[in-house]
């Protein structure tokens, strides 16, 4: 949309993702562009079903689109194999999710290290990343702890951790509060403001006006396609949803 292409860590042109045919022909995703610029975030927001979740899913390489270009850093990674695209994704994105995703039968810290592992880390630089990543998001007294002596909120840190431990390109966030309590929402709303601050770059799918304040553009999305794009400076979440009239 609005960052230069020479300067985007994502750039997307005319992607489009369809299921079924004929009359029963649905456009999840339908026509999208799309740049993201190092550094930045963007939040994304939109009603239920509008197409937000399988936008972050083409984006990050989880899902092959119906049409169209993703590239990360400059690379296509819509048309490449897929033993590139899963090496694409251990090592140049980190995902949160709103289910979290952790892996019960193991530790907090070793849910941290395990994509770094898996990205070929060696084990001690793994652990020692894993061990600073949860400093990080305040849960170091938790590291020895499984996900299910954590509460919702802790789980969720400790999922933007394991996110981070490769040191990605990009962070694709999907409703990283929706299952969070008021006070747990808070506490992830201040690690997203820290990551921004950092310069991470990031893209918010999110229901929440509170995460989305944290983004330098918000863009509203509907029927698969983006609607409206706002450049945020110090705005309140009533403006922001005032803007978008997010509420299903």
């Amino acid at each position: 949309m609005s960052m230069a292409a020479d300067t985007s860590v994502l750039r997307v042109r005319g992607l489009r993702k369809e299921y079924g045919k004929g009359e029963g022909l649905v456009r999840a995703v339908d026509g999208v562009d799309l740049d993201v610029g190092a550094g930045e975030t963007v939040a994304v927001m939109g009603p239920s079903g509008c197409g937000k979740s399988t936008l972050l899913h083409l984006l990050g390489g989880l899902d092959r689109p119906s049409g169209g270009e993703v590239s990360l850093n400059g690379r296509r990674i819509d048309d490449i194999s897929e033993k590139a695209l899963a090496r694409m994704r251990r090592t140049a994105v980190g995902f949160v999710f709103q289910a979290f995703h952790l892996m019960e039968e193991l530790t907090a810290v070793e849910n941290v290290e395990l994509s770094a592992l898996l990205a070929g880390r060696s084990p001690r630089a793994a652990r020692r990343r894993a061990e600073e990543l949860l400093e990080q998001v305040g849960l170091a007294d938790r590291a020895r702890f499984l996900p299910s002596a954590l509460s919702g909120g802790q789980r969720q840190r400790v999922a933007v951790a394991r996110a981070l431990s490769n040191e990605p390109l990009v962070v694709l966030a999907d409703e990283p509060t929706g299952n969070l309590d008021s006070a747990a929402t808070l506490d992830v709303l201040k690690l997203f403001e820290g990551l921004h601050e950092s310069g991470q770059t990031l893209v918010i799918v999110t229901h929440d006006a509170r995460i989305a304040a944290t983004a330098d553009r918000l863009i509203s999305m509907r029927d698969g396609a983006f609607v409206d794009e706002t450049r945020l400076s110090g705005g309140t979440t009533g403006q922001l949803g005032a803007l978008v009239g997010l509420e299903d």
